[in-house]
């Protein structure tokens, strides 16, 4: 085959690079962080392999009477023998019982509101002018605010704000806690075949909305739940409490019979509009939308086949003891006397500390003992030695497959992504998320694992670390193994829109 020539110069982007020595060294380099892992993951193993084949060398070499000998030896020990058994079954059977049961998630299942709520820009520009409650300046803020945002065309309101004027009643909060909770658990019920009655713990977080009866015996009433049930409802614990509730719901499996928990995650916008003009209040506005989820957990061995997940950890973080992390998210009335929630521009750095926080924790118990080593010796020499060294910061890819970062908002999940040095395809999840639902609170990290599973990208064995921050201040994780290859349910919120995802979101617009 002739070789080809080409009298024409490079294009200036195919010129041979002159940093090749730069990308050859670094190449390498990630080979050695690579054979350094293995080697520490599997230096167990490593060190077990040449013991075992000298005793097995011994072994082979012994003669009839060396066997024989060993053998009267034990004989004239025999109560020695016994004793060490016992002790070693006694250990065994207090192991065995004083153990955490195992946690598994069934399955869960996400609202997705019927179309005709959808709501486009342009549609929550022209409702917002309609309203006559807000002037020139804080119309243009919000808009600025939702070019920037993340969120696409198709996230959703309630019934109530579609309205003109909106409806902000109580029956009309009523009925939006109603279509996404009843639709959440209608959706649940019929792809577990679980029926009502078998449930014994039910728990409910909802932070702005807490009305009398309670959201929790709203769903008792609907689903006729039996008398004994063990329910509660979380109110005003912000968009980390779905992972508090599932903590919750983890404490109480552990301590009662053979039973399934039931968590039901939600938020109410109807009666939480803020019709003023200050702007740290005006972002919630273009944030958040209409969403819910409930998970089915069990404590059963026997649903173990069937289930999803298993629960593997749960860590939480509170910052509430600090002055500025307890106001950062704060539901207070404007200047006018208009109700609304906060945002502090302190936000986002106080997040970064609860995160770090949560992150030290956490580490120890998912990292591998190669990350941990790394960060010890990195704090070792800065201590000792006062080395102008920066802090390690470990590979969190290393302990985890997937990540559901709450869909917060776009600087939420920016700001995860550089801290913990993440790749966009880890992130993906809760961009989309965030385009095609918004904000929904404390039940986006189940949007987010459900797209992972609509893209067909859950395996066997894969772990998944679900972060949210919220009010309080709080940063909560809670950390899930795959028992299986994962399939989407059926009627997921993703089943009709998934081929079109992802799609490509730069700032003041999104491009297919």
């Amino acid at each position: 085959m002739a070789e080809f020539q080409s009298s024409q110069p490079y294009p200036p982007r195919c010129q041979p690079s002159r940093r090749l020595p730069d990308f050859l060294q670094s190449v390498n380099l990630k080979y050695v962080k690579l054979g350094y892992h293995y080697l520490i993951t599997h230096l167990l193993t490593l060190l077990l392999i040449p013991l075992m084949a000298v005793i097995l060398v011994q072994a082979s070499q012994m003669n009839p009477d060396d066997a024989l000998e060993l053998w009267v030896h034990l004989q004239y020990n025999l109560v020695s023998v016994l004793v060490c058994s016992a002790f070693l079954v006694f250990g065994s059977t207090v192991y065995i019982m004083t153990r955490p049961r195992p946690i598994y998630l069934v399955d869960y299942a996400c609202y997705k509101p019927p179309s005709h709520l959808k709501v486009a820009f342009a549609q929550f520009m022209e409702h917002s002018k309609l309203s006559g409650k807000f002037d020139e300046p804080a119309l243009e803020f919000q808009r600025k605010i939702l070019e920037r945002s993340g969120l696409g065309e198709e996230t959703y309101f309630p019934d109530a704000m579609h309205q003109l004027p909106p409806r902000l009643s109580m029956a009309a909060a009523r009925e939006e806690a109603e279509q996404v909770m009843f639709g959440a658990l209608d959706k649940l019920f019929s792809n577990t075949r679980i029926r009502p009655k078998d449930v014994g713990i039910l728990i409910v977080n909802c932070s702005l909305f807490n009305p009398t009866p309670s959201l929790s015996a709203m769903i008792v009433n609907k689903y006729k739940l039996r008398g004994n049930i063990r329910s509660f409802n979380l109110g005003g614990m912000g968009c980390s409490a779905g992972v508090i509730a599932i903590d919750l719901a983890k404490d109480l499996l552990q301590v009662h019979g053979s039973t399934y928990a039931v968590v039901v995650s939600t938020e109410n916008i109807t009666q939480n509009w803020y019709f003023g003009n200050k702007r740290s209040m005006l972002i919630p506005n273009c944030l958040f939308r209409v969403g819910g989820s409930a998970v089915l957990l069990s404590n059963k061995s026997s649903d173990k086949r069937r289930s999803k997940y298993e629960l593997v950890h749960v860590v939480r973080t509170h910052k509430g003891a600090d002055d500025k992390a307890f106001r950062c998210v704060y539901q207070e009335q404007d200047e006018t006397g208009k109700p609304g929630v906060s945002l502090s521009k302190d936000l986002m750095a106080i997040a970064g500390g609860a995160l770090k926080t949560n992150i030290t924790t956490l580490g120890p118990l998912v990292l591998p003992v190669s990350e941990q080593l790394l960060f010890f010796a990195t704090l070792v020499a800065k201590k000792l030695l006062n080395a102008k060294i920066k802090p390690y910061i470990p590979d969190f890819k290393l302990a985890f497959e997937h990540f559901c970062i709450h869909a917060g908002g776009r600087a939420v999940i920016d700001e995860l992504e550089k801290n913990l040095q993440l790749l966009p395809g880890h992130v993906e999840a809760s961009r989309m998320t965030l385009h095609r639902f918004g904000n929904t609170s404390s039940s986006s990290i189940w949007y987010e694992l459900s797209y992972t599973e609509a893209k067909g990208r859950m395996r066997k064995g894969h772990r998944v670390w679900q972060i949210a921050f919220g009010s309080g201040f709080k940063c909560n994780s809670a950390v899930w193994k795959a028992l299986k290859t994962v399939k989407p349910s059926p009627d997921g919120p993703w089943e009709d829109c998934i081929n079109e995802y992802p799609v490509q979101i730069l700032d003041g617009g999104l491009h297919q």
